[in-house]
Parts: C-alpha cells; structure tokens; sequence
C-alpha cells in the first residue's frame, strides 16, 4: 500500500525496523530539546503530514521501551488519525514516572500502525440476540 506523505522534518520517513513489525517508530522533530516533569503531558511535533486512503486508520501507540524504561507513554492510546486529516502528526507524551524525562530531537517517541476500519450503520433494535456470557461485564469471570 502507498501512503502519500509530507516530511517537513529532517528526519528519515518512519520505516518498519524488523521484517515483520507493525508499526513503525515516529521522531520527535523539536528545535530544542523538551523536559518533561513527572505527570506533565507534552504534544510533541514529528514534521509528518499523511493523506490515508479512505477506510484506514494511523493509531498512535506507546513504545514499550520508553514506558519499560522511562515511564513514558502516550496519554491517549492508542491516538487515531483518521483518513480526512491533514494535519501534522503529533504525539502526545505523558511522563507517568517520578523523574524528568528529556526529549531530544529526532528521538523515537511513539509508533504508529496503519490500520483497516469498518464504518457501520446502526440498526435500532428493542432487544439482542441472547448470548452465554449475556450482561456479563468487568470481573465477571473472575480470577
């Protein structure tokens, strides 16, 4: 598949790091390095501009390393850019750690993967079909 793509950064296009990833790792694309505090949450630029095609998604995932090592994760996970946007990719990073996390130009701050979507039309209905499990919801299986 072929995604149109605007790099405005000085960073190479994102690009899948093993033969068989998902996702591909995004740069932070800063004039100047940004501290990020405990529990502070910071939109941070990648110079990327996409065009999907219509039914795919991008989503905007953490990088295990950086939640593993750092505490670092990103807050609204995963983050959807949808296919009619055209703006600049951001991350938003949150630093869920006890000590201040520094972010660097051209360091790998997130990943995204692109993704097919469904788009459905809702059917109003007075009841569901029955089910086993039911209303089960939260715990209902226990431990």
């Amino acid at each position: 598949m072929e995604i149109k793509i605007i790099n405005k950064s000085h960073h190479a296009l994102p690009a899948y790091e093993t033969a068989h990833a998902a996702g591909m790792d995004l740069r932070a694309f800063i004039p100047e390095q940004i501290i990020i505090k405990p529990l502070q949450r910071f939109l941070i630029p990648t110079g990327l501009f996409i065009e999907l095609p219509v039914g795919y998604e991008a989503q905007i995932r953490p990088r295990s390393g950086l939640a593993y090592k750092h505490g670092v994760t990103v807050l609204n996970s995963p983050g959807t850019i949808d296919a009619d946007y055209r703006g600049e990719l951001k991350v938003l990073l949150v630093n869920l750690s006890d000590t201040d996390f520094v972010v660097n130009d051209g360091e790998r701050i997130a990943q995204m993967v692109i993704a097919k979507h469904e788009t459905v039309t809702w059917e109003q209905a007075n009841e569901l079909s029955a089910t086993d499990r039911g209303e089960g919801g939260y715990g209902h299986t226990g431990k």
